[in-house]
């Protein structure tokens, strides 16, 4: 009788996740579909969501065999690595000050970081730009490891804030009775139990950084320094462009963060949830 009674809840839940699974999957459906159809194969009529009519690898084959492709590749592989490196350490040096150091200005501090959260990122293009010339990192890789790194510090410091702040003080104390001061307590107790809590940041800011455009766009020029969000440039000319090409050049970019994601979904769902609700 009990599980009769919540059929008609689990019923509408499983059909409610499964229209938007339809939903959010029917983006990467049509770009995946449309790399294998021929370049006006598009526009010859039917809907754009038909298989395509005689299935080629001719796209991806073109893809892979332009040297570009790769060298967009391992510029993305660099920033992403170097830029959530970066935000594991300071978020975490600065987490641990937030949940484990009482000092006066604490909460103060602390909302005023999570407040960088509401900052719409396009009202800070021009100054991001015009500051990125005058340190000289313009048109670099480089450059975006600042903007990188900023935006994402918010978010990652007020979820392992909670992370570290859920840690027994007991296992601090006992670390400080043997003699570790708060730099050795950090790295030796607090940064190892956070793990958890880093490997969500990892995850959540590494499929983030792998799919941004803004910064890329406006912050590099040259083709040897373009990230792979960049690399439709390589199928557009000046009166048209290779759509199926391009498609086939974002279903590639998109595989492995897509495949990392649903290994790791579970972890950066609890993550944030953990950070919300802690």
């Amino acid at each position: 009788m009990a599980t009769l009674k919540y059929l008609p809840g689990r019923a509408a839940v499983f059909i409610f996740a499964l229209v938007w699974l339809v939903i959010a999957g029917m983006p990467f459906y049509f770009m995946a579909m449309t790399g294998f159809k021929g370049r006006f194969e598009l526009f010859s009529g039917g809907s754009v969501f038909d298989f395509p009519k005689a299935a080629s690898l001719e796209n991806f084959q073109d893809v892979l065999t332009r040297g570009t492709f790769f060298r967009y590749l391992s510029n993305s592989v660099i920033v992403v690595a170097v830029s959530v490196a970066l935000i594991l350490l300071f978020s975490a040096m600065a987490s641990y000050v937030f949940a484990r150091i009482p000092f006066r200005l604490n909460r103060p501090l602390f909302g005023l970081i999570v407040a960088g959260l509401v900052i719409p990122l396009h009202v800070t293009l021009i100054p991001v730009y015009l500051l990125t010339k005058q340190i000289g990192l313009y048109d670099s890789l480089w450059a975006l490891l600042g903007p990188y790194v900023a935006f994402n510090l918010p978010l990652s410091i007020f979820i392992l804030t909670e992370f570290m702040r859920a840690i027994p003080r007991e296992l601090e104390e006992a670390a400080r009775i043997d003699g570790s001061g708060p730099m050795l307590t950090f790295w030796r107790v607090i940064l190892p139990l956070s793990t958890p809590g880093l490997a969500t940041l990892a995850i959540y800011n590494a499929v983030a950084l792998w799919n941004e455009f803004v910064f890329a766009f406006v912050l590099i020029t040259s083709p040897e320094y373009r990230p792979l969000p960049l690399a439709i440039w390589e199928y557009q000319g000046e009166y048209s462009m290779n759509i199926p090409a391009i498609m086939a050049v974002l279903t590639l970019s998109a595989l492995p963060l897509v495949l990392i994601y649903i290994v790791g979904q579970e972890r950066v769902i609890k993550g944030i949830m953990a950070g919300a609700l802690k």
